[in-house]
C-alpha cells in the first residue's frame, strides 16, 4: 500500500542481527536537533523580519532545505514518538499530551480513545537501534516519550525525562536530571554547553548519535532581560511581535550555533550528518505562521508543517527540495540506511530519504501519501482553527501530492484543499472535486484499516450543545 513497511511485525524491538557498514565504511555521526514549538516561519531565513536566527540561516544556506516537511503529529509527545520510533500514532498509541479528552466535557461530542503517555518497555526506538550497531548515544534536553532515556538506548542523558516543558529557564530548574547552575545561568545556554561537552568528549574511534532536543522555545516565555529589551525596541509585524518569544528564539539560535561550531572544531564535520527540525508548529498566541493556517495542536498546515534542514559537508548541501513532501518519520529509515544497518524486523512507516538526498530519484516520495490520526481533543482554539473552542477535535488527515483531505469525526464533514494553489487552506474544495475527494477518502480508510486506527467513536453523554 502507501507505506514503506519493512516487515509487518509487532512494534516491539526484537533481538536482531545487524549487518552494519561500520566495518566496511565509516558510518556518519548523527546530530538530530529538535527544537520545541518552533514554527515554520519563526526563522529569519523563512519568513520573519523580527526574529534573528543567523546560525540557522547559515545552516539552511549550507544544507538542504525541505520546504514541505511535516511532523508526525501536531503537538510534542506524539510527534517525538513518531520520529523516534519511525511509526505513526496508531502503532505506538501516543496521540496527544495527556489527557486525551481536554476541554470542557459538555463541549465534546465524542468520547476520546485511550491515549498512552509513554512508549511501552522494549518498543522500537532509534537510539537503541543505533547503540546496538556500535554508536555512542547522547541525549540533551527534552525527552517526553518515556520516563528514562537511559532505558531506551541512550548512554548519557542530560536533562531528559517525561517532562514536556521546563519549570523555569532560570535556576532552580526543578529538573531531577539536571543539576542547577549558578544564578543568572539560562537553561538554553546550559544545554547548549552540555551538548558541546558531549561532542568534545565522544570517542573518536566510533560514531556518535546526539539528540539535541533543547526545551526552547516552549513556554514559559522567559528570556535574558537584555535581549527582551532589544526586541522591545525592534519593530515587529502582525505575525511576529512578542519580544520575550523573540529573545527566546535568539538564544536558541545562539546555542545551535555553538553545537555547529563544536562539530566543525571536532575535525569530524565531513563525517557528521546534521538534521535541524521542530517537533510541531508554533504556538498561535505567541507567533503566527502566515501564510500557514493556525498553529500548534491543529492539523492545518500551521500545526504540522515544520522547518527541516539536512546537512553534511561535501555530501548533502546547498539545495532546496520544494516539490516533495517529507515526514520526520522518514528520518529513522534514513539514519539506518546511512549507518549501514540491515534489520528486517524494523517496522517503519517512513521512507529513507537517501536517494533524494543524493539527487538520484524522488518519484517514490512524490507519489506516496502522508497520514495523521488524532482520536482526541485539544482545547484552546482560535480564529483560524475549525472553531474557537478547540485547536483540534477528532480528525484523520491525508496529504497526497498537492491535495490534503481532513476528515472530521464529530459531524462527518470533509475538507479538501489544494496546497499548491491555497497554502493557507482558505478554500474548501470538497464539493468541487468529488472524484479526488472519493479517492483520498478511500485511501485514508484503507490506511486506517491497515494500522487499526481507532475511529469508531462513542457519543459523549455529557455533551450539551
Amino acid at each position: 500500500m502507501m507505506m514503506n513497511v519493512h516487515k509487518v511485525l509487532s512494534g516491539l524491538l526484537l533481538p536482531v542481527s545487524y549487518i552494519s557498514a561500520l566495518t566496511a565504511v565509516e558510518a556518519p555521526n548523527i546530530v538530530l536537533i529538535n527544537i520545541d514549538d518552533l514554527g515554520w516561519t519563526d526563522l529569519s531565513c523563512n519568513g520573519s523580519n523580527y526574529y534573528e536566527t543567523p546560525n540557522i540561516d547559515k545552516l539552511k544556506s549550507s544544507g538542504i532545505w525541505f520546504s514541505q516537511a511535516y511532523a508526525g503529529a501536531a503537538n510534542s509527545a506524539p510527534s517525538r514518538a513518531c520520529m523516534l520510533t519511525g511509526q505513526n500514532t496508531p502503532r505506538h498509541g501516543i496521540y496527544t499530551v495527556s489527557p486525551a479528552d481536554r476541554g470542557k466535557k459538555e463541549l465534546r461530542k465524542l468520547v476520546s480513545f485511550p491515549n498512552r503517555e509513554s512508549l511501552p518497555d522494549g518498543f522500537q526506538i532509534l537510539p537503541k537501534v543505533l547503540k546496538q550497531a556500535g554508536y555512542q548515544t547522547y541525549h540533551v534536553g527534552k525527552w517526553h516519550v518515556t520516563s528514562n532515556p537511559l532505558e531506551c538506548g541512550i548512554d548519557k542523558n542530560i536533562g531528559g525525562n517525561h517532562s514536556g516543558h521546563p519549570k523555569s529557564y532560570f535556576p532552580p530548574y526543578k529538573n531531577p536530571d539536571l543539576q542547577d547552575g549558578d544564578d543568572g545561568e539560562f537553561l538554553t545556554d546550559r544545554l547548549g554547553d552540555e551538548a558541546v561537552r558531549l561532542i568534545r568528549q565522544s570517542e573518536k574511534n566510533k560514531p556518535y548519535f546526539l539528540y539535541y532536543a533543547t526545551y526552547a522555545v516552549h513556554a514559559p516565555l522567559q528570556a535574558p532581560k537584555e535581549l527582551v529589551e532589544k526586541y522591545k525596541m525592534k519593530k515587529g509585524d502582525k505575525a511576529h511581535n512578542n519580544p520575550v518569544y523573540a529573545a527566546l528564539v535568539e538564544v536558541m539560535d545562539r546555542n545551535v550555533g555553538k553545537v555547529l561550531d563544536a562539530i566543525r572544531q571536532s575535525g569530524q564535520a565531513e563525517n557528521t550528518l546534521i538534521v535541524f527540525t521542530s517537533d510541531n508548529g508554533g504556538v498561535y498566541n505567541f507567533s503566527r505562521q502566515w501564510p500557514l493556517r493556525a498553529g500548534k495542536g491543529s492539523f492545518y498546515e500551521g500545526g504540522i508543517r515544520v522547518p527541516m534542514i539536512i546537512y553534511q559537508p561535501g555530501m548533502f548541501e546547498k539545495r532546496e527540495v520544494s516539490d516533495v513532501s517529507v515526514s520526520q518519520m522518514d528520518l529513522f529509515p534514513t539514519f539506518v540506511e546511512l549507518a549501514g544497518i540491515s534489520d528486517k524486523t524494523l517496522l517503519l512507516d517512513g521512507q529513507s530519504l537517501v536517494s533524494l538526498l543524493k539527487e538520484k530519484k524522488d518519484a517514490y516520495l512524490k507519489e506516496r501519501s502522508l497520514y495523521w490520526h488524532f482520536p482526541a481533543y485539544l482545547e484552546g482554539g482560535n480564529s483560524e482553527t475549525k472553531d474557537k473552542l478547540f485547536r483540534s477535535r477528532p480528525v484523520s488527515v491525508i496529504r497526497k501530492r498537492e491535495w490534503k483531505l481532513i476528515e472530521n469525526y464529530e459531524d462527518g464533514s470533509l475538507e479538501l484543499y489544494n496546497l499548491k494553489k491555497d497554502l493557507g487552506e482558505n478554500n474548501n474544495l470538497a464539493g468541487t472535486y468529488p472524484e479526488i475527494l472519493d479517492d483520498l477518502k478511500k485511501e485514508l480508510e484503507g490506511w486506517k484499516k491497515e494500522l487499526k486506527a481507532p475511529s469508531e467513536f462513542k457519543k459523549n453523554p455529557y455533551y450539551k450543545i
